[in-house]
């Protein structure tokens, strides 16, 4: 079944501005959205989620409020929720394995709904801009695209990507929001900015940065963050990095390096570090097993013994 627009097929489409034109009332709620100033959400109510990671869960959940993400630049944050069961899932993609991740978002949102009880897959979408190198346009038609192949009906609500993100300032061209939340007990998506990124916010990064895939890092059910097991191999030529300047690091480790937020250089050098005091990846994977953070009653996120 093709994306549904206000109940009707979305129709193939060469460019972004051509779904906007089509479409005027996307361009609307993206501007009323785009607006909205962003809410620095407590880290004790947060399930923070990284680049190339998702979660997704009820609001039955008594560990998680808000799922959240945000530096994004090309990147793309994706909201995927059922109406009836109120199921939601929260991605940060970016345009690494498209066509692969969107069905398993699509079914991380259906294997928690109970669909013969009513309702509809609704779809927000924010991110983007308008770079040089049109990576943020290739990955809104991928994602759209990606969507549209799904056999279930899903309603694209908020569409807020590439140019309806698009802040130009003196000829330099950054995203409006970087960031989103969604309140899993309501539904309601909104901008975003997050202080705390954790659990493990390094190892994390780590896993991304040499190549990990797309990954489900919660486990619902039992409230639990899962991390890993990861597998990188020793790389001693990434301490190359720590030496340059800012410039140099924006220049190739970022896909907009005008675009990106205060934090990245550093971000990117304590990642390095991290690889570099922790060559051996198994060692943070004891048997094998993945890394478990569970709530604590101060809302802290602690790594959980396993037996």
């Amino acid at each position: 079944m093709p994306l549904l627009i206000q109940n009707r097929g979305l129709d193939r489409i060469g460019a972004t501005a051509e779904l906007f034109d089509k479409y005027p009332h996307l361009q609307e709620n993206a501007r009323t959205f785009c607006s909205k100033p962003p809410v620095d959400v407590d880290p004790k109510c947060l399930l923070y989620v990284q680049q190339r990671e998702f979660a997704a869960t009820t609001p039955a959940d008594n560990c998680v409020s808000v799922i959240g993400s945000d530096d994004a630049t090309t990147c793309h944050l994706v909201v995927l929720r059922h109406t009836g069961s109120g199921a939601v899932c929260l991605a940060h993609c970016d345009g690494s394995s498209t066509w692969s991740e969107v069905p398993v978002l699509v079914k991380a949102v259906t294997s928690l709904s109970n669909v013969s009880n009513g309702g509809r897959l609704e779809l927000h979408l924010v991110g983007g801009f308008n770079d040089e190198s049109k990576t943020s346009h290739k990955l809104s038609l991928n994602i759209l695209a990606a969507f549209q192949k799904q056999k279930e009906d899903i309603h694209l609500e908020t569409c807020c990507i590439t140019e309806m993100n698009d802040l130009d300032v003196d000829g330099t061209h950054r995203p409006i929001l970087y960031g989103i939340g969604v309140n899993v007990k309501t539904g309601d998506v909104f901008p975003a900015s997050f202080t705390h990124k954790g659990p493990a916010e390094q190892l994390r990064s780590a896993r991304t940065f040499t190549g990990g895939q797309m990954a489900d890092i919660y486990d619902s059910s039992r409230g639990l963050v899962k991390i890993g097991p990861c597998k990188w191999s020793p790389n001693l030529d990434i301490a190359f990095w720590l030496s340059q300047n800012d410039d140099t690091i924006l220049k190739y480790l970022s896909t907009s390096p005008l675009a990106e937020p205060p934090h990245f250089v550093q971000h990117m050098k304590s990642t390095i570090q991290f690889l570099l005091e922790h060559p051996d990846s198994d060692s943070l994977f004891p048997g094998g097993q993945p890394q478990l953070y569970c709530r604590t009653e101060k809302g802290d996120w602690e790594r959980a013994v396993q037996s």
